[in-house]
């Protein structure tokens, strides 16, 4: 171990107290080892890098102490990874495979032996990273992919600078020149460390870090110390520097917000030729500066390096060219239709360049991650949390190359160190001084078999997972249980409403069904063009556009003494239940043009729209508007959008149209006996009851039987239904279409 003095850039994370409260539980304090490590981005990203330990346990068979290798699952992530997720394998199985073990042509073989390898009832699925772990002949091992390493791993003078590293700060880390993951690169890390005696880490070329300890506290320091370091060791580099990825050719615009809330409803649609995605969007300093730079469209097209990083971000982002200075947003639309499609046509020709008759089928060949000149980075995914972790992992090698650029000494030659033999070195593509991984390698790890069975073993996705639902009126009532069933079905929801609060607390609600991060709240005002206008364009920044259009808000206006209401009043009351509506749609007609993808909009008409009534001639006749307004709504914004209503009867449960005083005012016009103490909803459940008894099926009606309704046409299941109004009144004989 090396001597550990304090660190500079990182914050030593551990509690002694909280390790001491897990006691000997060798389990327990990886896990929480592992938490600590996946706590900090600069040290790995979501889901990359492993941790290990190889501890005792009684063997199920005979009771004796076995020893058990204790390593990350597949696809698990060490930041949020529990004891269940550690795949527990029989060490001694492990090492009889060296004998089972036919050269590198077959490694992949190898990982068949792993299910047998499982330790009594664990079947948490072996990483590939296995046998890394089980060869290295060390207590705990952490394999980490912090960008400050993988900046020296992907330098065309990374060996050098490893050496210089080492002299500097009193360290033996060992280089291992680029090896894909595997039983290949295990049997050569258990040489290197054997060949090189106090040896306290390895760079691993291309890839990543390895370090170990004697203890889960060693361990950690050891990682954590050394990440350090090296944090240390580029950023001075880059201090001597000065200007990056050869300076800044493009500033980042001031108005980027708009205009990429003009642009991804446009973008969005075009990548999801193969399937409907999800947008995030970031312009951070590091991704501002990068996008920015001149030498920003070489090293995106050289793509990145560590394999955790274009498993995400695919073989390399798309770029597009454009000047803010000379060219409008219209032509930008424009560049990125012609990207896409250059693009596409690129990546099958990488597709048909590598594969064999054994590759998966090609997936998408969209890209994941677009570029674009003053105004940033944009990921997509198959919803918000894989399109901002997408986004993230390209922000991770845009410091990988800020390092390694600011590394540069000379012109890069070759042999370049991440080559295993000289005459590999051609295939390893560079720009200065970075140095990505050849695209054979690239494709070897996307289209890897044992890739495709992790995506196989991912659950199945929602019935609304990949959309995006406005909600307006989602505070309360009917739209409450729209968001909430949405939510429960997977889609990203926007909670609006005039309620600030109330959306608030129920995206909170529908964030907990899901993913906080699939949930978002906006307040609205549905009599003001300009606050939907605004909705809009929250929504598109938030999740890339808009699939589904929901409306369930409306205002009843109470008489006066009189019985008569005010002019005021009434014009109010077809301002936000007719007008409103309109402008709603109007206000979101171009996202939907812009996506060119098949969309919905439900609005919330009323029984009462086809039942006259004493007393409430404004409500009543501007329902009956409504009606008619999505006939003609349909019309208009068909065949792309689907335009349809519900029309339920009284719905007096958790509607802000039946606060108290007008329950009251209702039981006592229908004569209904009731006692002051009762609680608000006592009262509304007896007013909701006589409103039941007018039905034929006797039963009231509820916002969750509305909601129902709303969703199902909503989705795909209604996808030939449209210009129709949906009774949800319990059979209403009065309100039987005639």
């Amino acid at each position: 171990m090396p001597e550990i003095k304090e660190t500079v850039h990182l914050k030593d994370l551990w509690n002694d107290d909280q390790a001491r409260a897990l006691g000997q539980e060798q389990l327990a304090l990886l896990r929480y080892r592992s938490n600590l490590l996946g706590a900090d981005l600069r040290i790995t990203n979501f889901g990359g890098g492993n941790t290990s330990s190889k501890i005792e346990l009684p063997d199920p068979f005979t009771g004796a102490p076995t020893r058990v290798l204790a390593v990350k699952g597949s696809g698990g992530d060490l930041g949020s990874i529990q004891e269940s997720g550690f795949s527990l394998l029989y060490l001694e199985r492990l090492e009889q495979l060296k004998g089972l073990y036919r050269g590198e042509p077959h490694e992949d073989e190898m990982v068949a032996y792993y299910p047998l390898s499982a330790f009594g009832e664990n079947r948490v699925a072996a990483s590939i990273d296995t046998p890394l772990h089980a060869f290295l002949p060390f207590p705990h091992v952490d394999h980490l992919h912090p960008d400050w390493a993988i900046a020296l791993a992907a330098s065309a003078n990374g060996k050098g600078k490893l050496e210089e590293f080492n002299k500097r700060f009193g360290r033996k880390i060992a280089w291992i020149p680029w090896q894909r993951p595997g039983f290949e690169l295990a049997l050569l890390i258990e040489n290197a460390v054997r060949e090189n005696p106090g040896t306290d880490g390895i760079i691993l070329g291309g890839h990543g870090l390895f370090t170990w300890g004697d203890t889960q506290r060693e361990c950690y320091l050891n990682s954590i110390h050394t990440i350090d370091q090296m944090g240390e060791f580029i950023l001075e580099h880059q201090a001597k520097k000065g200007a990056l990825f050869g300076g800044p050719v493009q500033a980042a615009l001031p108005d980027r917000k708009a205009i990429v809330a003009q642009l991804l409803p446009r973008l969005r649609g075009l990548l999801s030729s193969n399937r409907r995605v999800i947008a995030h969007y970031a312009d951070t300093d590091d991704a501002l500066t990068f996008v920015g730079s001149k030498w920003c469209s070489d090293l995106s097209a050289l793509g990145t390096s560590c394999p955790d990083h274009f498993l995400r971000t695919r073989v390399c982002p798309m770029f597009v060219p454009w000047n803010p200075n000379n060219e409008d947003t219209q032509t930008l639309k424009h560049r990125v239709e012609e990207e896409v499609v250059r693009y596409r046509a690129e990546y099958k020709k990488y597709y048909e360049a590598w594969s064999t008759k054994d590759s998966p089928k090609l997936r998408d060949t969209n890209p994941s991650v677009v570029i674009i000149p003053g105004l940033g980075l944009m990921g997509f995914g198959k919803n918000k949390k894989e399109a901002r972790i997408s986004t993230e992992f390209f922000i991770n090698a845009i410091h990988v190359m800020a390092g390694a650029n600011a590394l540069e000494e000379g012109e890069a030659a070759h042999p370049l160190p991440q080559a295993r033999r000289p005459e590999k070195s051609a295939q390893f593509a560079h720009f200065h001084n970075y140095v990505a991984l050849p695209r054979s390698e690239a494709f070897r790890i996307e289209y890897w078999a044992l890739e495709e069975a992790k995506l196989q073993r991912m659950p199945a996705e929602g019935e609304f997972s990949r959309k995006i639902a406005l909600v307006i009126g989602g505070a309360s009532g009917i739209g409450r249980e729209v968001s909430l069933l949405l939510a429960r079905q997977g889609a990203h929801v926007v909670v609006a409403d005039f309620d600030k609060a109330g959306a608030e607390q129920v995206a909170g609600e529908a964030g907990a069904l899901g993913s906080n991060e699939f949930a978002a709240s906006v307040e609205v005002d549905l009599s003001a063009s300009g606050s939907l206008s605004e909705a809009g364009r929250f929504a598109i920044l938030q999740f890339g556009g808009i699939d589904i259009v929901v409306n369930t808000a409306a205002i009843y206006p109470v008489p006066g003494a009189d019985g008569e209401l005010t002019e005021g009043h009434w014009a109010k009351t077809f301002l936000v239940n007719v007008t409103g509506n309109y402008m709603l749609a109007r206000e979101t007609q171009w996202v939907f043009q812009e996506q060119s993808l098949p969309s919905s909009i439900v609005l919330t008409s009323s029984a009462n729209a086809v039942v006259a009534k004493r007393g409430s001639e404004a409500y009543d006749t501007s329902k009956s508007a409504l009606h008619h307004l999505i006939h003609e709504l349909a019309i208009k914004l068909g065949p792309l959008v689907r335009v349809n209503g519900i029309a339920p009867a009284t719905v007096v449960a958790g509607s802000t149209m039946f606060p108290r005083d007008r329950v009251l005012q209702s039981l006592d016009k229908y004569k209904i006996e009731y006692s002051e103490s009762e609680s608000t909803e006592e009262l509304r459940s007896k007013l909701a009851g006589f409103y039941a008894q007018r039905t034929l099926t006797k039963q009231a009606i509820l916002p969750q039987d509305c909601a129902a309704a709303i969703v199902w046409l909503a989705g795909e299941q209604s996808a030939k239904t449209t210009g129709h109004v949906i009774p949800v009144d319990g059979g209403l004989s009065e309100a039987f279409l005639r």
